[in-house]
């Protein structure tokens, strides 16, 4: 599956060697409704299967507390690797993992290698 993304979406799917890879524009504040929209994305491409997924958040400008709030839904992933660059990324994904209990096991990378092996291992 190519890169998904609709008009004015702040979030493209696509999904390589069976690993869904959602990235996140640079600068984007999250919304609940953005949320929401990946969420449905990443349910819709797995179908019945559970597949790991990265996320790439590098350069995210800001989530809401609410759209945090629906990434502890249990969705189709099995395991989420979080890839951010800098301290902010690192802070925002702490922030959520220390508040929140996601749905599965989810760690954060600043190494998208890393991750990669991470997720591949979990199959």
């Amino acid at each position: 599956m190519g890169p998904v993304a609709a008009d004015g979406a702040k979030e493209t799917l696509e999904t390589v060697d069976g690993i869904l890879h959602l990235r996140w524009q640079p600068g984007a504040h999250i919304q609940i409704e953005d949320a929401h929209l990946a969420m449905a994305k990443v349910n819709d491409a797995c179908g019945n299967e559970r597949r790991g997924m990265l996320v790439d958040m590098a350069a995210v400008g800001s989530v809401s507390r609410e759209a945090r709030s629906v990434w502890s839904i249990p969705c189709s992933a099995s395991r989420i690797a979080l890839l951010g660059k800098s301290p902010v990324d690192r802070v925002l994904a702490n922030f959520f993992l220390g508040v929140h209990i996601p749905p599965c096991p989810t760690k954060f990378f600043t190494s998208r290698s890393e991750a990669m092996k991470w997720l591949a291992a979990g199959v």
